[in-house]
């Protein structure tokens, strides 16, 4: 038989209801990448792609990188080009659910299906290689004397590095209204400015700035986690006496308007990607941590996720 004659008549029995819906590979998946290339959710976009072909969940994977406004620029394409559609994906996380608390743009994430969480990882704070300061009492200090002359670069606005900044400054008795925060569309144009000494000090996800740091082109002082992160010597900043901890979650979505069955299909084909070597070998270079949690128990905590932030960010003056 061919193959697509064969694929048509999968097609056919999964629509009757001969064939189980949990049976049913995609394709062609495409995903929905809300972010410029080089960052967090394009490197997890293009694992889980991969993962997914490698698992024979998929026979190709093509990604869509829309960057802008946490993310909103391509939920909103996602949310209305995508609809009913079993085969489309997006990337999400923590800071899409702070930039739609900060932006209230007009789509929203509730639009979307949500199918599961896949990592989390703890962002670092990193000085330029060549910055007159040393250290995060270095940055206080300053930030102190002169809030608007400490350029803090990172995601878009509410993101988990911006929201980290306004508690740093709450914490440390600034008004976090005062904080001077530059925005960039995605992690490569946040590394561009800190390499280029564009802004005072930066902050993302460890596994973004880990080769820069490794090569001295950027000083690591600080992370957001509550204890160091296992085999590194960068400070926390609950142990330098500013208590902020804060994480960066990052999950999957199925487009609008999909079937129960649908969803189900997608969220067992994302598991099965998780189970690949590949995925494996992507979780340890990038020293993300597993945080997989799926179907309705991962709806709940992204309803939990908007409440939390929601408090952190009116506590930190940011909304």
């Amino acid at each position: 038989m061919r193959r697509d004659t064969f694929l048509k008549s999968l097609a056919a029995m999964a629509a009757t209801g001969a064939l189980p819906m949990s049976a049913w590979a995609a394709t062609n998946v495409k995903m929905m990448i809300p972010a410029n290339p080089g960052g967090g959710w394009d490197t997890t976009g293009r694992a889980l792609g991969k993962a997914l072909i490698e698992s024979k969940k998929a026979d190709t994977v093509t990604f869509d990188n829309k960057g802008g406004a946490a993310g909103a620029l391509g939920l909103a394409q996602f949310v209305n080009g995508s609809k009913a559609d079993p085969n489309a994906l997006m990337v999400m996380g923590a800071v899409m659910v702070g930039g739609i608390i900060t932006g209230k743009p007009p789509v929203d994430l509730h639009q979307a299906t949500p199918l599961a969480r896949l990592t989390s990882e703890y962002n670092v704070f990193v000085l330029p290689a060549n910055s007159p300061f040393k250290t995060m009492a270095d940055v206080i200090a300053q930030l102190k004397k002169d809030p608007g002359s400490v350029k803090w670069g990172g995601g878009s606005r509410g993101s988990t590095e911006h929201i980290a900044a306004a508690m740093i400054a709450r914490e440390v008795g600034v008004d976090p209204a005062k904080i001077n925060y530059v925005a960039f569309r995605g992690g490569g144009e946040a590394t561009a400015a800190i390499l280029g000494g564009n802004v005072t000090v930066g902050g993302s996800g460890f596994s973004e700035f880990a080769e820069y740091i490794k090569a001295g082109k950027m000083k690591a002082i600080a992370v957001t986690s509550g204890t160091r992160l296992e085999g590194s010597s960068v400070p926390t900043l609950k142990e330098q006496g500013i208590n902020v901890e804060i994480g960066n979650w990052r999950g999957v979505y199925g487009a609008p308007g999909i079937s129960a069955e649908q969803r189900k299909a997608l969220i067992d084909m994302v598991l099965a990607a998780l189970k690949t070597p590949s995925w494996n070998e992507a979780m340890k270079k990038n020293d993300w941590t597993p945080a997989v949690l799926s179907g309705d128990a991962f709806t709940k905590f992204v309803d939990d996720e908007f409440a939390s932030l929601r408090a952190t960010m009116v506590k930190s003056g940011m909304v």
